[in-house]
């Protein structure tokens, strides 16, 4: 039995169950899968046939069909037994995937913290990782992987390589804690608060206190803040915490190892001080809200248990990146933005959405529309008392409540407001012009089914849509900074409408997860992009003379590849200069060193210097190159010329400056293949949107574009019978073809008729049969099942942009640039 690894016999004799072979082709298994969607390694998944509100064991031949050959299951159907696939019977799936989890974290003898509380869980546990990565090759729970499900499938992760691990639990009822602690079996344990969400099931709060203590009947220490009666109180009285237990406390309060003494917030950052064994401690977090001060406080106290020194804890603490949420953004009629948040009911995630909906900064008007909070295990005065004082705070104009409790407290909410006692009142009072030119947060329980209001507020495009992963953005960024060096900076490239993904929405995303730089193509990008709020640094590309007053204005800084246009802008500085008081002005100097696109030559080192140092009002900011072929290893040698001409033309140019002057030359591709060429800044671009031309980091980055629309009709075509325009089309036989709802005029270029073209239906790759139309195309989906209005598939996760452009003989950037404006962007960010 290997810990890289199960064969389908060893997790039969693990789990007790029949086994059942009718696959004799052996692979190991590495990978667990529940979800039949979310396929990652076929050859390698197992897939557990879990009970819920589908049944799992109805999608095991679809999961044949795609190559998934093993599978546990409570029930082996008389069509199960011809199908080429490997079973194994028990009496509970669910059961079986924690034994399976459990037994594979025996099988590493690693330190582990385990991490539950009612809030804060998720946020903990990432900056966790980001405060101890450097040291520790960290396994922790995807997303909030923190449930009866979630938590097996985290812990399953754990391989030979790790050597911490970090993990979250959560609890809804009674009986669920006993479960989770023999699957994480926890070392050390963190409760970050106790609160109303997911209450329930549960009598008070010193009960929901009390199992959530159970996670640690085997753990050595334990960090809570003493603050929380009911976790000081379950914790004091505890009958289940091993003798043994090392307690670390922390308060604002009263005395505690960790004593706070004052916190005190300034412009976008908080001091922490505090007094541990006697001595004066004191931390900065980029935050300002009581939440993330909380959850840092319970970082700093487990890096404290662990001896961290105290000026790595103050360092790491000052570069803490915000985690992202489970939140939706789309365009709205009228030119709203609508936020939709289903996924927690209860006041913290409240706050969290309004927050969010402010960090958008789409418009000035914001409208909240919320209906009734349920299972909270608070008094319902004091719950809407709290909801309005959110509202409030959070600068809400206008409050839409939906239900029967949140009516009868109309008379706390001191804004605009209108009351409803159902969802089906709102909607025979709707109508469009009540809602124009504002950010509109939905937040309701589902029972109350907003995806109806939803649907009424969304911007009526038609039925091709983009689907962008804002987490995904995240995600693929913090994989690019795991690969360089912490005091290397980035620059974001945001140009060409962010390659597709929208320019504002990602900017916002890349701003709050803090950027170094952005660098937009031309001017009036970059003055949108002003104009909405976002104040990172911005380098433009491609400045035209036509254009400096603007770059000024918004104070946009300019790429300069030649003395024409140094030239022509110091003269604009100089001008500017007469009738207002400027400091110098940064810039950002291109060289050509292969390219051969745009840039100074080496040759112009010496005029270029003299030029600048003439002109007072200039301040180079960098200097950079552009590399022709970073991603391709049989140009390595030229790469590797371009990169040591660079070197030599930046030692030579900084040296006649009296001031820091960057220098950057990898791209994408090169910060993988280059390490250690990456110099003081890199500049990232289409691996930010989740494309590598390396197929090992391919698997690593997140889809970040998922290109939609929908069959509208569907017909059979005779034998010889021709298909679109020009008669391109000839169906050789008797065939089936489906007329989907993108076109040129959408971004699927001519190039991708006549079978060059493919998407999805149904996890079918199907291809495209006769030319592009402007604003539909035609699929050939002869021999499978497809009806009208089903999704289609243009490209995703499952058939990605790369494969697309591949199959059409073109390029990512193409395709993803090419998608035109009338396609609706959605913006999804968890």
């Amino acid at each position: 039995m290997s810990s890289e690894g199960y064969t389908i016999e060893e997790v039969a004799r693990i789990l007790s169950g029949e086994l059942i072979i009718n696959n004799e082709q052996r692979t190991v298994i590495t990978e667990l899968l529940t979800d039949s969607r979310i396929i990652i390694k076929k050859e390698t998944s197992l897939f557990f046939a879990l009970k819920g509100r589908q049944d799992g064991h109805s999608f095991i031949p679809s999961l044949i069909e795609k190559g998934v050959s093993n599978f546990i299951v409570s029930n082996h159907n008389n069509e199960f037994k011809e199908l080429p696939a490997n079973f194994v019977l028990v009496e509970d799936t669910l059961v079986a995937l924690q034994q399976l989890a459990s037994f594979h974290r025996k099988e590493f003898d690693i330190p582990v913290v385990g991490i539950t509380g009612s809030n804060g869980k998720t946020i903990v546990k990432e900056w966790l990782y980001q405060l101890l990565r450097m040291d520790k090759n960290i396994v922790r729970s995807p997303k909030s992987y923190n449930s009866q499900i979630g938590v097996p499938l985290s812990v399953f992760l754990i391989n030979k390589e790790h050597n911490f691990g970090l993990f979250e639990a959560g609890i809804s009822m009674v009986g669920e804690m006993e479960r989770l602690e023999h699957i994480i079996h926890p070392s050390i344990g963190i409760i970050t608060n106790i609160g109303e969400a997911h209450s329930e099931n549960f009598v008070n709060l010193e009960q929901k206190a009390r199992e959530k203590l159970k996670l640690y009947t085997h753990s050595e220490a334990l960090i809570y803040c003493k603050d929380y009666h009911a976790i000081n109180t379950e914790i004091n009285n505890s009958e289940i915490l091993p003798g043994t237990i090392k307690l670390f406390t922390w308060s604002k309060k009263s005395r505690a190892d960790l004593q706070i003494s004052r916190i005190t917030k300034g412009a976008g950052e908080t001091s922490i001080q505090g007094i541990y064994l006697n001595d004066f401690k004191e931390i900065k977090i980029p935050f300002i809200d009581e939440a993330s001060i909380e959850n840092a406080i319970h970082c700093w106290a487990l890096m404290l248990l662990m001896n961290y020194d105290d000026d790595l804890i103050a360092e790491r603490m000052e570069l803490l990146s915000p985690v992202a949420m489970r939140l939706e953004l789309k365009e709205g009629i009228n030119n709203c933005s609508i936020i939709n948040d289903s996924y927690n009911s209860d006041l913290g995630s409240l706050a969290i959405a309004l927050d969010f909906m402010n960090q958008q900064q789409q418009h000035e008007k914001k409208t909240l529309i919320i209906s009734d909070i349920l299972q909270s295990g608070r008094n319902e005065t004091n719950l809407y008392e709290k909801v309005a004082s959110l509202a409030s705070s959070k600068n809400i104009t206008r409050i839409i409540g939906i239900g029967e409790a949140i009516s009868k407290y109309e008379g706390l909410f001191q804004m605009r407001k209108v009351f409803y006692k159902t969802t089906e009142e709102f909607l025979k009072e709707y109508t469009p012009l009540h809602f124009n030119n504002e950010t509109i947060l939905l937040k309701g329980a589902r029972a109350f089914g907003f995806e109806r209001i939803s649907k009424l507020l969304q911007q009526k495009n038609h039925e091709t849509v983009l689907e962008i992963n804002l987490n995904s953005i995240a995600h693929n960024l913090n994989y690019y900074r795991s690969r360089i060096k912490p005091e290397t900076k980035i620059m974001a490239m945001v140009k060409a409408f962010s390659y597709g993904s929208g320019s504002f929405e990602i900017a916002n995303v890349l701003q709050f997860q803090r950027v170094d730089y952005l660098a937009v193509a031309y001017t009036d990008e970059g003055v949108e992009l002003r104009k909405r709020g976002i104040d990172v640094p911005i380098m433009v590309m491609n400045p035209d003379l036509q254009s400096f007053d603007a770059m000024l204005d918004y104070y946009l800084e300019p790429e300069i590849y030649s003395f024409n246009l140094l030239n022509h802008f110091g003269e604009a500085l100089r001008q500017r200069a007469q009738y207002e008081t400027i400091s110098p002005f940064p810039i950002h100097i291109e060289f050509d060193t292969g390219m051969k696109r745009l840039g100074f030559e080496e040759d112009d080192l010496n005029e270029l210097i003299i030029k600048i140092l003439n002109n007072k009002l200039l301040n180079v900011k960098s200097i950079f190159s552009h590399l022709a072929a970073s991603e391709d290893s049989t140009h390595d040698e030229f790469t590797l010329k371009q990169i040591d001409q660079f070197q030599r033309i930046s030692e030579a140019f900084r040296t006649h400056f009296n001031y820091p002057i960057m220098k950057h030359i990898l791209n994408s591709a090169g910060i993988t293949r280059f390490p250690e060429a990456q110099m003081d800044m890199v500049r990232l671009g289409i691996g930010l949107y989740g494309i590598s031309p390396n197929e090992s980091e391919q698997k690593l980055l997140a889809n970040v574009g998922t290109l939609k629309t929908v069959v509208s009709q569907i017909r059979n075509i005779s034998a010889k019978e021709t298909i679109g325009y020009s008669r391109k089309g000839v169906a050789k036989k008797d065939m089936q073809i489906a007329t989907v709802a993108i076109g040129y005029a959408d971004g699927y270029g001519r190039r991708f008729g006549n079978g060059n073209g493919k998407m999805m239906i149904g996890g079918h790759i199907v291809p495209t049969i006769g030319n592009i139309c402007m604003d539909m195309c035609m699929l050939d989906i002869t021999g499978i099942q497809a009806k009208e209005a089903d999704e289609v598939l243009v490209f995703g996760a499952d058939y990605n942009v790369s494969q697309s452009a591949k199959d059409a003989g073109t390029i990512p950037y193409e395709i993803l640039t090419n998608i035109s404006q009338r396609v609706k962007r959605i913006y999804f960010q968890e």
